[in-house]
């Protein structure tokens, strides 16, 4: 699959897109950072770039892969969400990572609930895992938030992480879990809707 043949994917506040040139920066900024130190960073320039051209490529190999997130409006790029799943890896992953400064508004929320939406759909997967440092705090509140469950019996990357498995396309369907998240990715949008029974960060 080439970058043109990337589907595009789009929600009430974003537009998700495939990795491009002018993408770049903000993915070098954001790995050479702090803020990448659950996802193997903080690395340097030599090993971003490699892992930039890794993410286009798992595109052309796998057929699905790491979509850019664009405000909808500015097209600003706000961070990465979508399908992972390199050599040695045990299942397939649903990742995301937010720039630091774009974080808390939602976005990784709304853009993985739109990726596991096509993966499900449209590709056919019948689950998926998120791999998730056991640290990372708030990445598996995400991955719970998305109606995932630590798997313990389920395999690891390396023995260092935690395994989060997401509800299959059956156990979401007119589930309370995919309305939660629907209702959530909608305080967002409007921030006066506050839904009751529902916990809203």
């Amino acid at each position: 699959m080439g970058l043109r043949d990337i589907p595009v994917l789009e929600t009430n506040r974003l537009i998700l897109r495939g990795p491009e040139a002018e993408d770049y920066p903000d993915f070098k900024a954001t790995f050479s950072s702090y803020r990448s130190r659950f996802m193997g960073g903080p690395l340097n320039a030599y090993e971003a770039w490699m892992l930039y051209a890794a993410e286009i490529g798992h595109w052309d190999i796998r057929g699905y892969g790491m979509w850019m997130i664009h405000d909808r409006v500015t097209d600003e790029t706000l961070g990465m969400a979508g399908g992972w799943f390199p050599a040695k890896w045990p299942e397939k992953e649903l990742a995301w990572i937010i720039w630091p400064e774009k974080a808390g508004h939602g976005y990784a929320l709304e853009a993985t609930n739109a990726a596991r939406k096509y993966f499900y759909d449209q590709l056919g997967w019948n689950g998926a895992v998120s791999y998730i440092d056991p640290k990372n705090l708030d990445s598996i509140r995400l991955a719970e938030r998305l109606g995932a469950v630590k798997d313990r019996g389920a395999p690891t990357i390396d023995g260092s992480d935690a395994v989060y498995r997401h509800p299959s396309p059956d156990e979401l369907m007119d589930s309370q879990i995919q309305h939660g998240i629907d209702m959530e990715i909608h305080n967002y949008i409007d921030p006066l809707f506050k839904p009751k029974g529902f916990a809203i960060d």
